[in-house]
């Protein structure tokens, strides 16, 4: 049995523990705790460690996905939550540009921390005020190769999609490794 550890990672309200939880099989270990601010705020909870789920493939493949904290008060635990990973997940809020930039620098943080594959996400595609894939793409600066998905993550097809096309970036330099 072969087990791969992907991070999903991002800035706060993207969208990774609902992300994790759309397609996990078991129920999200999850450290949310309540945000005691009594700013505007767009919810009411956030994650301070991380949260974990699993998707079994097939009989020879499981993924443990590891989601981890937006906001960074909390990012010591980034670099303890990317210890072994094969890939990550960058997740961008496709309504809130404002965020664009912490996800750019969480994004160059992940790379940092390990060479590995990555695919960056924009989430909530489905609202009527997400911006356009290319002009993320120029906003958020990303080189043409990167793998740049539009993700619902409500949608379990959706983000299947993302966890297949991590996947395949991880297996192809897997294959690499090998040759």
């Amino acid at each position: 049995m072969q087990t791969v550890k992907m991070v999903v990672t991002g800035p706060f309200n993207s969208g990774k523990t609902e992300f994790i939880r759309s397609v996990s099989e078991i129920d999200v270990v999850s450290t949310e705790r309540k945000i005691s601010s009594d700013s505007e705020r767009v919810k009411d909870q956030t994650t301070v460690a991380m949260d974990f789920g699993r998707i079994t493939v097939d009989d020879n493949l499981v993924l443990y996905l590891f989601g981890t904290p937006g906001q960074r008060r909390f990012d010591f635990m980034w670099e303890i939550l990317s210890e072994g990973m094969l890939g990550f997940i960058v997740m961008v809020d496709s309504t809130r540009p404002e965020t664009f930039r912490e996800a750019r620098n969480i994004l160059e943080t992940f790379r940092a921390y390990a060479p590995t594959p990555y695919v960056v996400v924009a989430n909530k595609q489905d609202c009527k005020d997400a911006w356009d894939l290319e002009d993320m793409r120029i906003a958020l600066r990303l080189d043409g190769r990167v793998k740049f998905l539009p993700c619902v993550a409500t949608d379990k097809e959706s983000v299947k999609n993302a966890l297949l096309e991590l996947l395949y970036s991880i297996l192809e330099e897997m294959e690499k490794g090998e040759g």
